[in-house]
């Protein structure tokens, strides 16, 4: 199964090293990785494009303005191709090899139409320390009316559900990803979720 990744970078030259190269230690290689540029003024299109090599035709650059983080992985979700869409961000790293294995796996044996996962919050100096850990493991449909989500990092959807009811609403601009799982989960109703054992890094 395909599984599109989207990376949304704006002067992210300190970090996107890191985010890059955790995907390409990953152990399920059918992915593709759709890197949407807000116009950085660092070098992070340049550390980007060191690594097309590696990404062997599975990395597409888009370097364009934008209007904001919601508005670029928007972008990314209507470029990809893959079966399955998540988002990655550029301060954000998969903490072990198997995320997209696990993710795939959940996905074929669920027949689900999205998976999500916990994350690990880490400080920028200190990667390998936990500072915080978000669980998604209590989430039901119900208790997002008391303002409770999965950790939208952890969230992988299939493709043609936001095909069927939309992407982020950047009307919302601090709480586009809330107003998303919302109404992708509670509002319509009509998706099966399953819960993958995900791990991301995240907030250095």
């Amino acid at each position: 199964m395909k599984i599109s990744i989207i990376t949304a970078t704006y002067n992210s030259a300190a970090t996107v090293r890191d985010t890059i190269e955790s995907i390409l230690r990953q152990t399920h290689q059918d992915w593709e990785l759709i890197v949407e540029d807000g116009l950085s003024k660092d070098d992070t299109l340049s550390i980007v494009r060191e690594y097309e090599p590696q990404c062997n035709g599975r990395m597409r650059i888009f370097s364009e303005k934008d209007d904001g983080l919601y508005d670029a992985m928007n972008r990314g979700i209507s470029r990809a191709t893959g079966e399955v869409v998540g988002i990655l961000n550029s301060d954000d790293f998969y903490t072990s090899s198997d995320v997209l294995e696990t993710i795939n796996a959940a996905m074929e044996q669920d027949d689900c139409d999205a998976v999500y996962g916990d994350i690990h919050y880490v400080k920028k100096d200190d990667l390998e320390h936990c500072v915080r850990y978000y669980s998604s493991h209590r989430f039901t449909r119900e208790r997002m009316m008391q303002g409770y989500m999965p950790a939208h990092p952890s969230f992988y959807c299939r493709r043609n559900v936001y095909q069927k009811y939309g992407l982020f609403d950047t009307n919302f601009r601090l709480a586009a990803d809330f107003e998303q799982l919302l109404r992708l989960i509670y509002i319509e109703k009509k998706i099966e979720i399953g819960r993958a054992v995900q791990q991301e890094c995240r907030d250095r």
